[in-house]
């Protein structure tokens, strides 16, 4: 919806955020072995080394990693208002001070080497991604999305448009049951224990965490079947909590099914390689898929409002079933090999965006229950 002055609302405000928060994550990991550098002044702590080796790898990440940052902070310019200059100047410049933040901050840590190379990889990258945006905006490229964000969507629904654009990405960490996002209760029990191990007016606490049953077994067919199937439905009903009525909700459905299909097909590919890509597709996934995709077909017709109350039941009902997954060998060798290997730079968006993906959906659906439109 259109703000003051003909401005609007820009989803690239919060996916910028997101993307932002990932390469911190990616950057600083594993936020272990903080140190002050023996006999390294401030002034030697803001020049940075230039490398004496050379990973093909690290310099195609660290262009790919910065590109979308640019891009999207160039968007958000140019989507409040800002002429095509200021906006390149605007991505290229957060994504080279961000770089150059983090870069400085890595000769605080033992296992992480600042390099003057990454610094201006990561600059190009986001001066590229910061070009895309300004051609895009010449293409008139901006006006057309916008022209169908008002057609598919009702306006003020920037936050679940971001939402709706991370689901894809949030499905390729890997997930106890096909489809479950939201597993983030052990891991939050790992960290709660750790943090009060010493402390002790928590011992009490440490003990219950200590004691805490882990799930050992797996869901029975019912409640496997009946957390894919919410796991498909439950981001239709957010889309739908953002749409308007009409046949092209039956577009946002189709679309959110295919979306699954792909994301699923590739983060078997990534875990466990293209010779199993299509290992999860079994008939105890795909019924409960195909379910999922008829009740959201069904549904098509509610108003937003009752669309966002199903939508809320929807996302607890598959959260409180994930939790009650357990992680199998299998799913344990998936995460050990996103944490140790290849995967590192891209393992924290993926991975916390699974964790959190359904708990922001919750956030926004609250919100958009307690009245407020411009969400």
């Amino acid at each position: 919806m259109p703000g003051p002055r003909g401005r609007h609302a820009s989803t690239a405000v919060p996916l910028a955020l997101a993307w932002a928060a990932t390469i911190v994550y990616a950057s600083l990991f594993p936020f272990t072995g903080w140190r002050w550098p023996v006999g390294l002044g401030v002034a030697e702590m803001l020049r940075l080394p230039w490398p004496q080796y050379f990973i093909p790898f690290d310099i195609t990440s660290n262009l790919g990693g910065y590109l979308p940052l640019g891009l999207l902070v160039a968007l958000a310019r140019l989507r409040h208002g800002a002429g095509r200059w200021s906006a390149l100047a605007g991505g290229v410049l957060a994504g080279a001070a961000l770089s150059y933040g983090l870069e400085v901050s890595q000769h605080l840590l033992s296992q992480r080497v600042p390099s003057l190379l990454d610094w201006l990889l990561n600059s190009l990258g986001a001066l590229a991604g910061a070009l895309l945006a300004v051609l895009a905006a010449l293409l008139g490229l901006l006006r057309g999305w916008q022209a169908t964000r008002e057609r598919w969507l009702e306006g003020g629904q920037s936050g679940a448009v971001a939402l709706l654009l991370l689901w894809p990405v949030a499905l390729l960490f890997p997930t106890p049951v096909p489809l479950g996002l939201g597993q983030v209760g052990g891991a939050l029990r790992d960290w709660l224990f750790v943090l009060l191990l010493d402390v002790p007016w928590a011992q009490s606490v440490t003990l219950w965490l200590d004691s805490a049953p882990v799930p050992s077994e797996r869901l029975s067919p019912l409640a496997e079947g009946l957390a894919v199937a919410l796991g498909l439905l439950a981001p239709c009903l957010l889309a739908y909590a953002a749409s308007r009525r009409g046949w092209r909700r039956l577009g946002l459905a189709l679309g959110a099914t295919l979306l699954a299909l792909l994301a699923t097909t590739l983060s078997t590919t990534l875990n466990f390689g293209p010779d199993h890509a299509l290992a999860w597709a079994v008939p105890d996934t795909l019924v409960p898929m195909a379910v999922g995709l008829v009740l959201a077909l069904m549904l098509a017709w509610l108003g937003a409002r009752a669309a966002a109350a199903l939508a809320l039941v929807a996302f607890t009902g598959l959260v409180m079933l994930v939790h009650q997954a357990p992680s199998d060998p299998y799913f344990a060798q998936s995460l050990q090999g996103w944490e140790q290997g290849r995967f590192i730079r891209f393992h924290g968006l993926a991975q916390w965006l699974g964790w959190l993906w359904p708990y922001g959906a919750l956030a926004w659906l609250l919100v958009r229950l307690g009245g407020t439109r411009r969400v």
